[in-house]
């Protein structure tokens, strides 16, 4: 029973983490929407047309589905939503990679460069499988809603 417990809030404890990186992450990128413009086009995989509409709209949904995540409001779809910005993000760190690209990956903003890389892709995936434990058990503890009866 106590070991049930403790995985109940770990999966929770990782769910707030990973709902406070992606609000850390989207306010960076609000704050400085020219820089996150500069991080996409770095990448060169969208045409120019997409960058700026896309450095607006990305931040907002990391904020919303970081906040509704952290709050433990519709952790099942909020998951997907970050699982697809997770896969999309990747996607595109292995393609610049792919590319022999030397730069900053634009993950958390301006601000908190880090150059793209496997460290990179390795902490995505770290990420990408706390997003799919929130797909897998959605009822979870420390919710605002506490909903869950685990």
């Amino acid at each position: 029973m106590k070991k049930d417990i403790l995985v109940y809030y770990t999966i929770a404890i990782l769910r707030l983490y990973l709902a406070l990186i992606f609000i850390f992450s989207g306010l960076e990128k609000i704050n400085d929407l020219n820089g996150f413009a500069q991080s996409i086009e770095n990448y060169k995989i969208l045409p120019l047309y997409l960058i700026n509409i896309t450095a607006i709209i990305i931040p907002w949904i990391e904020v919303v589905a970081g906040s509704l995540l952290l709050l433990g409001i519709w952790i099942k779809e909020n998951s997907v939503i970050i699982l697809a910005l997770l896969l999309v993000f990747t996607a595109a760190l292995i393609i610049a990679l792919a590319k022999g690209l030397n730069i900053n990956c634009g993950c958390q903003g301006a601000a908190y460069a880090k150059r793209i890389g496997i460290a990179k892709i390795l902490e995505n995936i770290a990420y990408i499988i706390v997003a799919v434990v929130g797909i897998k058990y959605p009822r979870q503890k420390l919710t605002f809603l506490n909903s869950s009866r685990l």
